[in-house]
């Protein structure tokens, strides 16, 4: 047995969150139903030798470079991983790490996506809710300002280790604003609060002197606090380790980007549907 450490994608939509909890789907019960399967993990063993991930993503978080490491055999690929793991969670590349090596603590950086429906300011019918549109300059100044170390203790439940340094970079897809979060850690809920602010300011209903005051040491009272934005459109899209060098296994890739091709048909159906039925309530 070896340590290893492999790249994880996965759907987070029918999972509540990465890390394990009573009662409740998590990405990591699949992984160790799926070492269980595969005799790599003893049935009454809490979690494989050697093991940590890279982070904990929250209920409905998705991810792209979600790393786990831990001992493994040398036939563990990424592919027969993926024989005993659901749909929804593929293993996809795979590398050699070094003698205590800790998925957690050597991550140098991590990234986030996260994709904001955000477009832009149309006249709508009369008979359309109205959403109060992004001025994407006003979002990008707000990132250029969240950006850096600050003490973002009014925007994590967390109460210690709250002074971080992301750099947050914004840029429009058509109807979307798609906002890259990068650094060394995060805080918890701390990507999705850091865009709702953004948010909260390119809509005008919060001023760059409220951002400014979410900065600032002194406690944000409850009314203005600063709610987190919905998870789903999150993805945890890399995690970099200077010293791993992970390869690709094409096979299980190639299933990968499978299995997420069908989900993305079977989403744009679905909004096809809701549409009929909107378009049918006029």
């Amino acid at each position: 047995m070896e340590l290893r450490a492999f790249r994880i994608a996965y759907d987070g939509s029918d999972y509540y969150g990465f890390q394990r909890q009573p009662d409740v789907p998590t990405v990591e019960d699949a992984l160790f139903d799926a070492l269980r399967a595969l005799n790599v993990l003893e049935p009454d063993a809490r979690k494989p030798a050697g093991y940590a991930a890279a982070g904990r993503t929250d209920a409905g978080v998705s991810a792209l470079a979600q790393t786990v490491a831990l001992d493994a055999p040398d036939w563990l690929t990424p592919r027969a991983f993926n024989g005993e793991l659901p749909a929804d969670v593929r293993a996809w590349a795979a590398a050699d790490a070094p003698d205590g090596f800790h998925a957690t603590h050597h991550a140098a950086r991590r990234e986030y996506t996260y994709h904001l429906y955000a477009p832009p300011a149309n006249p709508r019918e009369e008979s359309e809710p109205a959403r109060a549109a992004v001025d994407d300059d006003r979002f990008g100044a707000a990132c250029d300002v969240l950006s850096g170390t600050h003490d973002f203790h009014n925007l994590t439940p967390d109460d210690r280790n709250t002074e971080r340094s992301p750099t947050l970079e914004a840029s429009r897809d058509g109807d979307y604003l798609v906002v890259d979060v990068s650094a060394g850690g995060f805080a918890r809920e701390l990507v999705r609060r850091l865009v709702s602010l953004a948010e909260s300011v390119g809509t005008g209903e919060k001023s760059f002197d409220d951002l400014e005051r979410a900065l600032e040491p002194e406690p944000l009272p409850g009314h203005e606090g600063i709610a987190p934005a919905p998870p789903e459109p999150l993805v945890l899209a890399d995690v970099d380790y200077p010293d791993l060098g992970f390869e690709v296994d094409e096979d299980a890739a190639a299933s990968a980007r499978g299995v997420f091709d069908r989900r993305r048909i079977e989403r744009r159906t679905g909004s096809r549907v809701a549409g009929q039925l909107q378009d049918g309530l006029r």
